[in-house]
């Protein structure tokens, strides 16, 4: 009798790559809070919302500062009505900076790609599957919000505010040439990896974090993507954009200017 030896197909290795299903994207959100107590239930229905008619794997970090008005409490609220592992509450004892807040988020995220947004309703979950599409139309490291292209805009600021934004844009676009139209803004999505790599070059707190982070990447030549978003300013709560906080931008600003 003839040898079917020959023909016989071998039985694929457990570790044939070929036969390992492809690891489904997980987007982890970074929630840094501070006094919304009011706007963080919505902002959390709203993702929620958005991820699972895009049938994304998610979850939303949020990261308390202490807040002297409840939100905490809120948190935790939102963290039973959702599951813990959909909503993980991972608070701090106080105020310590936007830069280390998301330092501390990105410690305990399990996705490989990180959406940064404020939690006062300014960002629109909507525009998340955007940011994905783009990124995956071509391959960007980073895709961030712009106000100030295409359709992109701002609504509920007075003029005063807006030429302080349009200034702060103005002289960053001048003195550091970052190659992204708003280095301001805080609606970004990150690889994973990529965002760690920044967050270890930075040396800037607050809301110079941001700029630094765009600075830095052009330096490290990752791509950035961009899209057109609808900035809103506030629904509940107090801007906390003061003077001191004017004053630090500039300071920051010129840091950049000298260091990089």
């Amino acid at each position: 009798m003839a040898s079917v030896e020959g023909s016989r197909t071998p039985a694929r290795s457990r570790r044939d790559p070929e036969r390992r299903a492809p690891r489904q994207d997980k987007y982890s959100v970074l929630l840094p809070t501070y006094n919304e107590r009011e706007n963080l239930p919505l902002i959390v229905w709203l993702l929620v919302k958005s991820f699972s008619e895009s049938g994304l794997n998610y979850e939303i970090i949020i990261i308390d500062d202490g807040s002297p008005d409840g939100t905490k409490d809120v948190a935790e609220q939102l963290e039973k009505i959702y599951g813990s592992d959909k909503i993980l509450l991972r608070p701090r004892e106080k105020k310590l900076g936007l830069g280390t807040a998301y330092i501390h988020g990105l410690k305990h995220a399990t996705g490989n790609y990180i959406v940064i947004m404020d939690a006062d309703l300014s960002h629109h979950p909507r525009f998340i599957p955007e940011f994905i599409r783009k990124q995956k139309e071509g391959n960007f490291d980073i895709v961030s919000g712009t106000r100030y292209r295409g359709n992109g805009g701002v609504y509920g600021w007075d003029l005063k505010r807006k030429l302080i934004s349009r200034g702060a844009n103005f002289l960053t676009q001048i003195l550091l040439r970052p190659g992204a139209s708003d280095l301001t803004g805080s609606f970004r999505l990150y690889k994973k990896e990529v965002l760690q790599t920044l967050i270890e070059k930075c040396i800037s707190k607050g809301y110079v974090f941001q700029m630094e982070m765009i600075v830095r990447a052009r330096q490290l030549n990752y791509t950035v993507g961009e899209v057109p978003i609808s900035f809103v300013d506030r629904v509940y709560g107090e801007s906390k954009l003061g003077g001191n906080e004017i004053v630090s931008f500039l300071k920051g600003l010129l840091t950049l200017f000298a260091t990089t």
